[in-house]
């Protein structure tokens, strides 16, 4: 067997935290041969990055060290170049993508001068001419459309996918022998992403580099791995050809997650006790909880010197649904749809510019903030983000009996506890953590405690804004196991603004499309997932990556 391009072998990075050391990634081997894609996939805090981390060596020395192993790049240990030597391949003949772009560019250096940094840095004989021309080159290469303008664009005014595109135009401006991807396309749309992922593939086979791809989604591993590597704990379980282990695990973690995929879960048979009315077409249908007329959110352009309103951006355009009592109603799209506006001004959290919104029959545009607050109780949220959304110096317990007590629940302090406690409980938490805050808990926990202080003042409402987006596949799946579980108990409605098309075909009951503000199909799940009518939803659901071995 010929030597890869890169070889890992009995890789150990141990960290340190304080007066305790973490076995980060423990005794890990794994080849990539030139042209070729390795994927390593598993749960976060694997040690997934920590791996690539070591390979690109961008670990603090002071915090990280390697007892054992040897990372050969073209038969050179990395592990025992100075930093000068380091500097030469880093960039230049082994680059990175990281996960969030937003953090990684230079939030005041134009997308055109960092690219061109780095092209300058390790090609020294380059000119500043040269280096222009080379960047508006790269961004072409990624499909930025006017690249000799918009090189001049800051990273806040591109959208996550541009923003995306701009850290592979620079990670590959050099032309690297081996890109290292981790989480490339998370938080990105389907559409979004089968374009980067299609790009990656195109930009391999043209320069012929290998790529160390992470993730944490199988469909993306089927779509770009010739081999596949699954992580846990920081050791390597299993490794193999792509279609060998996606079709016949052998480790029983492997068998674990793949059985966590939405598409692999079994669906409870009862959705829930519905309500239903009689229509006159004599077809029972479920009451509706939530009535939405001609509704419009549109915010105003602003120009000039007396800041004139010179145009409208149209984010919910003359949209009208109905969502039934005990209900699951997906609401997907791509990003700027107007999924979260909708959201939010369905619990008037924004202003509506027009149009009518009714829960059981109580219009709701147009109240003060007093008139709305007891209607509150009936609507709450939880947001995609639970760190952000939960206050860092509130212990759980005072998260949960404060909205209790703005809306009268319980007769005191003592009462409210033992609810909070009960609520922890029945999102599979215990009540001992009510004396904790939100930085001790994994993301998995502080999303049930995001659903936990929804639920606190029993709502008949929720819309979860993404609220899996950003959970490894097993944690995704207890999620929607616990909302259909609760959902069964309350016959609680739920409006579920997603993009993962696996998830929306598990959870929900009926599916709406959203594109530019406006919804272009809606219907039962099954049915939108199977036989979608519109150019659009086929476009979205094509996008999707799939498991086809």
């Amino acid at each position: 067997m010929s030597q890869g391009l890169l070889e890992v072998r009995n890789l150990s990075t141990y960290l340190r935290s304080g007066q305790r050391q973490v076995k980060a990634v423990e005794q890990i081997s794994f080849s990539i041969p030139a042209g070729e894609t390795f994927c390593l996939v598993g749960e976060s805090g694997s040690g997934k990055s920590v791996s690539a981390l070591s390979v690109m060596r961008l670990l603090p020395p002071d915090l990280a060290s390697h007892p054992s192993g040897e990372i050969l790049f073209n038969g050179q240990d990395l592990l025992k170049l100075d930093d000068p030597g380091i500097r030469q391949i880093r960039g230049g003949q082994i680059a990175m993508i990281f996960q969030e772009p937003m953090t990684s560019l230079n939030p005041v250096l134009n997308i055109g001068e960092q690219i061109s940094e780095t092209l300058l840095l390790h090609h020294p004989e380059m000119s500043l001419a040269e280096a222009e021309q080379r960047t508006i080159m790269a961004l072409e290469q990624v499909q930025i459309p006017q690249a000799a303008s918009r090189m001049r664009d800051y990273p806040h005014q591109l959208s996550g996918g541009q923003r995306q595109r701009v850290m592979i135009a620079m990670a590959l401006a050099c032309q690297p022998q081996l890109l290292i991807a981790d989480e490339p396309t998370t938080a990105l749309d389907v559409t979004v992403q089968a374009e980067i992922l299609r790009l990656m593939r195109e930009l391999q086979d043209q320069i012929g580099m290998s790529m160390l791809f992470i993730t944490h989604d199988f469909g993306v591993v089927a779509e770009m791995a010739h081999t596949v590597g699954v992580m846990q704990h920081g050791r390597l379980l299993e490794t193999g050809n792509t279609a060998q282990v996606l079709r016949n695990p052998q480790h029983p973690y492997t068998q674990k997650l793949l059985a966590a995929l939405p598409e692999n879960l079994t669906k409870p048979c009862s959705a829930g006790p519905l309500a239903l009315s009689v229509q006159e077409s004599g077809v029972a249908q479920p009451v509706p909880l939530l009535q939405i007329r001609d509704l419009k959110v549109w915010f105003p352009v602003k120009k000039g010197l007396f800041r004139s309103t010179v145009d409208y951006v149209r984010a919910v355009d003359d949209v009208s649904l109905d969502i039934g009592q005990g209900q699951i109603v997906a609401l997907v799209g791509e990003s700027g749809c107007g999924k979260t506006t909708l959201g939010r001004a369905v619990l008037q959290l924004e202003q509506p510019t027009s149009g009518s919104i009714q829960i059981q029959g109580q219009e709701l545009v147009g109240l003060s903030g007093r008139e709305l607050r007891p209607l509150r109780r009936k609507m709450q949220i939880a947001f995609q983000d639970p760190q952000s959304s939960l206050n860092p110096r509130l212990l759980v317990e005072t998260a949960l009996t404060e909205p209790m007590k703005v809306h009268g629940i319980g007769e005191n302090q003592e009462q409210r506890l033992e609810l909070a406690a009960q609520i922890l409980e029945s999102v599979q938490l215990q009540r001992e953590f009510l004396w904790r805050y939100p930085h001790e808990f994994s993301g998995g926990q502080r999303q049930r405690i995001g659903l936990a202080r929804a639920l606190s003042v029993n709502p008949e409402f929720i819309v979860c804004d993404e609220i899996t987006s950003a959970l490894d596949v097993s944690v995704q799946a207890e999620i929607l196991q616990l909302l259909l579980s609760i959902r069964e108990q309350r016959n609680l409605t739920l409006l579920f603004i997603s993009h993962n098309i696996g998830v929306v075909e598990y959870l929900s009951d009926q599916t709406v499309v959203m594109y530019k503000g406006k919804i272009v199909e809606q219907g039962e799940t099954e049915r939108i997932c199977r036989q979608p009518e519109h150019p659009y939803t086929q476009k979205l659901l094509a996008a999707v990556p799939k498991i086809r071995f």
